[in-house]
């Protein structure tokens, strides 16, 4: 049966069989997979996951803080106060579901690094 790279990505799960945990610590890789013995030495989703967590932030989190400026017009030391620990808890949570998401998606594509394929360096 085939594995849902969105199901196994999002639940940080094995891309091959979507039962062993793909993370050895918080955001470090296993070189294999504990239950399919899958070798997961390959994953590499760059620096992809911090974008796409980044732009989320902006979307979210900007406009929630031009809102609250606007509707009680606070301090500028309370948005020192709120936002950046809000920013920061809000790309720490995502930051691990959407890299398992993007190796997921690298497995199932079968994505690698770009290579020449006539031998050329260009």
């Amino acid at each position: 049966m085939a594995v849902s790279a969105l199901s196994a990505g999002l639940g940080c799960k094995c891309p091959n069989c979507g039962e062993g945990r793909v993370f050895d610590g918080f955001l470090r890789f296993k070189t294999r997979c504990e239950a399919c013995n899958a070798d997961l030495s390959i994953a590499d989703a760059g620096d992809g996951p911090a974008f796409f967590v980044m732009f989320a932030a902006l979307i979210v989190i900007v406009p929630s803080a031009m809102f609250f400026e606007f509707a009680f017009r606070p301090p500028g030391f309370v948005h020192i106060l709120i936002w950046p620990p809000i920013t920061l808890g809000f790309c720490l949570l995502l930051l691990r579901p959407v890299k398992s998401l993007l190796f997921a998606l690298q497995w199932k594509h079968k994505a690698g690094e770009a290579r020449p394929q006539d031998g050329s360096s260009e």
